[in-house]
């Protein structure tokens, strides 16, 4: 029993996470060789997902994941892209039904707290500045130190999804 409801706990964690990933059609991909890093934007008004540790732990997760994918991180020189990240969180509830009362013919209505944590992460080309991947990973999790123990997991999926695969 003890091993059927960690499973469920497992599946439902999964889920919790959404990536969505836009890309330009027209984009060859594998000109890209070298990228850089901007500053990225941390929109958050909790102090676990608004600080300079933060942002430098995403900084070394995009580094990391996109030299996996064969680009070179050029810290100081021209670069093929730019990559620029915002990290925004927003304390949410949602409503749920569930069923009460004698022989369950009631409703009960329950507002859930949640922090929706999204980490939107764009390439654009140095030479035009034309935004040519987005990828958008939302995390829904009970309160922003969840969101922040995720936060390279959204790196890491995010930039599985890179570079697109051609139709």
């Amino acid at each position: 029993m003890k091993t059927l409801l960690l499973g469920l706990l497992l599946t439902l964690s999964a889920f919790a996470q959404k990536i969505d990933v836009e890309s330009d059609p027209s984009a060859d991909f594998s000109r890209f060789k070298t990228f850089t890093l901007k500053p990225g934007r941390l929109n958050s008004q909790n102090p676990a997902l608004n600080s300079e540790l933060v942002r430098k732990r995403l900084d070394v997760d995009i580094q990391k994941y996109l030299e996996a994918k064969g680009l070179v991180f050029a810290p100081n020189g021209p670069a093929d892209l730019n990559v620029s990240y915002t990290l925004g969180a927003v304390r949410q509830s949602k409503v749920e039904a569930y069923p009460a009362g004698w022989r369950g013919w009631g409703t009960r209505i329950v507002r859930v707290p949640f922090t929706e944590g999204t980490l939107v992460t764009d390439l654009r080309v140095s030479a035009t500045g034309s935004l040519v991947w987005r990828a958008i990973a939302r995390e829904d999790k009970s309160d922003a130190l969840k969101v922040e123990g995720k936060l390279d997991d959204m790196v890491k999926k995010s930039f599985d999804k890179y570079p697109p695969k051609m139709k």
